[in-house]
């Protein structure tokens, strides 16, 4: 299992634009990826649940990928959430 905590840099969290280049993404690998903010988790391959999650600049996070491209996955998502920038 990969597990990384991350904090949101971007102005607009993973709102809009980002977060569908996320799940762009996300939707490439077949792991299982879930992102752990306070007492919600959602799905980063889902819009409705990215967005409904509503992560905003400064979140701490937790980013889970597991299954066959588990550590792929997760490194790829790790490094676009903290390459963002707006």
């Amino acid at each position: 299992m990969f597990e990384e905590n991350l904090t949101i840099k971007n102005k607009t969290g993973l709102h809009a634009r980002p977060a569908s280049d996320l799940v762009s993404l996300a939707q490439t690998f077949s792991s299982k990826i879930r992102i752990r903010y306070g007492e919600r988790t959602v799905d980063p391959k889902s819009i409705i649940s990215l967005l409904s999650g509503g992560v905003k600049q400064g979140a701490e996070i937790e980013l889970t990928a597991e299954g066959d491209d588990e550590q792929r996955a997760g490194r790829a998502i790790a490094d676009f959430i903290n390459a963002l920038e707006e």
